[in-house]
């Protein structure tokens, strides 16, 4: 059930839920979600991919009706999901007048009022009142100007004579997120709306969003936008219960308090299963008692015979019932990240690379001494040549003009922006695969060999299913068990939090501000760019 008071109400503006449930195909989608934001409320969804979140969005937009549970809406709506609400055969103009149709039904009524007055018509004067008070409240006269600086700030197209259909999916967006920032709505339902800015227009969303004075529920993966807005965090990520989580104090309150979550978890699962194995130990114990023990030694007494094995009997019975009544009832906690020991000797230069130049890709000439233990961030502009920059020093591709050195038997690894073309084989045999390769051609020593579960990437189920039915996040999994597989000296990584779940991105970061490898990173992610300030830092 869903019901929305659709008036203006800046500061009664109110968005809450009550045990939301949603199932599709009989899986559960989301589980007993309950939420309330207010005026000045900026509240982040988090979760890895498949957790709900857009569902959720649509649960509370009204564009779809829970399986059970309630959703109460007070104030005007803006909604940014990924579907536009024009088609390609009409203008950007077309497409700001459907974003801002409340603005203008609002300035409507206030031009009707205001005849009104003017003709001295019965209960004018309330009506204007009414009106007034309105467009006041969403400023609704200085809505386009809004819209156009916004559109400026975002970047996007502002003539609104342009059809859509010669725009990008990316101008269109950012057409339509200048819209929802302009139109001065009470409630923004906000789905990732990070995507396809550059660095200005995340700026300006940012200092947009913080000065929003009504509600905003934001759905995003990008860290830092969650750690510049927000003022608490609704998790959508397994928990001990199977329910939701919201955490208060903005984005660090849920770090927080999802690492203290996450140790008691795994604090009580350990407890219960220790307690466990000391039950099916005691059992053990009497069983071996009952069929050896009960014997007495040679001359012993019939009566002593006959009264030992009874209680041998019923102790094996109590040990069996204590056993089958201890039951475990916390879930097994979600896999960490476990980095595999790196590096080399410390001091010891594992790879230069001198002026080195790609033609049409790295047109600057980059120079690069790393050794063991060093870090580097690599940053520029799309198109700069970061890529080709990783590609060079991993020697998977040639320089056009410059050298290359790496240190006899230096190993080094590389993670790529996106993964390879899925394979049909199970996701262990591609992992053993690699693995074998590198163990024949004398790249890796046997016993530096690990199993693909030892890295805490991947469950036991996905290990065993084919890399096709994987999802994106997954995949990515995969790629990086490869590439650490190698226990490489150097490790590259190209954009490494793409398609990563949060808590995987920061147990990654984690690892290598310790490991003893080299690192080199080039990354457009703020958060990554904010953890890894201290490091050196390359531009090309």
């Amino acid at each position: 059930m869903s019901t929305t008071v659709a008036l203006p109400a800046r500061e009664r503006a109110h968005l809450s839920a009550a045990d939301l449930h949603v199932a599709r195909g009989g899986r559960p989608v989301l589980t007993g979600v309950n939420m309330t934001v207010s005026p000045g409320d900026r509240l982040g969804v988090v979760g890895e991919n498949g957790r709900g979140k857009t569902t959720l969005l649509q649960v509370l937009a009204g564009t779809l009706v829970p399986d059970s549970g309630s959703v109460h809406r007070v104030g005007t709506l803006g909604v940014a999901d990924q579907v536009m609400p024009v088609g390609e055969d009409r203008t950007v103009g077309d497409l700001i007048d459907v974003e801002l149709a409340q603005v203008r039904a609002v300035l409507r009524a206030f031009d009707s009022a205001t005849t009104a007055l003017v003709e001295g018509r019965p209960g004018a004067e309330q009506e204007y009142a009414n009106a007034l008070g309105a467009a006041e409240s969403i400023d609704a006269w200085d809505a386009d100007r809004r819209v156009d600086i916004s559109l400026a700030a975002l970047g996007a197209v502002h003539d609104r004579s342009r059809p859509l259909g010669s725009l990008s999916v990316g101008q269109r967006y950012r057409i339509r997120l200048a819209c929802l920032l302009g139109a001065g709505h009470d409630l923004l339902l906000l789905d990732e709306p990070t995507n396809h800015l550059d660095a200005a227009g995340l700026d300006h969303l940012t200092a947009r969003l913080r000065e929003h004075p009504g509600v905003v529920v934001l759905v995003s993966h990008d860290r830092a936008l969650l750690a510049d807005v927000v003022t608490s965090v609704l998790d959508l990520d397994p928990t001990r219960d199977g329910r939701p989580r919201i955490y208060g104090g903005g984005y660090a309150g849920y770090r927080e308090g999802h690492r203290a979550e996450r140790e008691l978890w795994e604090a009580e699962y350990r407890d219960q299963q220790s307690e466990r194995q000391r039950l099916a130990q005691n059992l053990s114990v009497a069983q071996n008692r009952l069929s050896t023990g009960w014997r007495p030694e040679k001359g012993t007494g019939k009566h002593t015979r006959a009264t030992r094995a009874p209680a041998l009997v019923r102790a094996v019975h109590r040990r069996q019932e204590e056993l089958e009544a201890h039951v475990v009832d916390v879930p097994k906690p979600p896999l960490r990240f476990q980095m595999p020991q790196l590096g080399a000797a410390p001091g010891a230069t594992l790879l230069r690379a001198d002026e080195v130049m790609v033609n049409d890709r790295l047109t600057s000439p980059c120079s690069v001494h790393l050794r063991s233990g060093e870090r580097l961030v690599v940053t520029g502009p799309n198109g700069s040549g970061k890529s080709s920059l990783l590609a060079v020093l991993a020697g998977t591709l040639a320089p056009d003009a410059g050298t290359v050195q790496r240190r006899r038997g230096a190993r080094v690894g590389l993670l790529t922006q996106e993964s390879p073309p899925p394979s049909r084989r199970r996701a262990f045999e591609v992992y053993d695969a690699v693995v074998g390769r590198l163990v024949s051609s004398g790249g890796l020593d046997g016993a530096e060999r690990l199993g693909l579960t030892q890295f805490g990437l991947l469950s036991a189920d996905a290990v065993h299913r084919p890399v096709t039915e994987l999802s994106i996040g997954q995949q990515r999994r995969l790629d990086l068990a490869v590439m650490l597989a190698g226990r490489p000296q150097v490790v590259l990584l190209d954009e490494p939090t793409n398609h990563l779940s949060m808590s995987l991105v920061e147990e990654l970061t984690q690892a290598l501000v310790t490991t003893g490898a080299a690192v080199v990173l080039a990354t457009h992610d703020r958060q990554l760019l904010r953890d890894t300030v201290t490091w050196p830092r390359l531009r090309v």
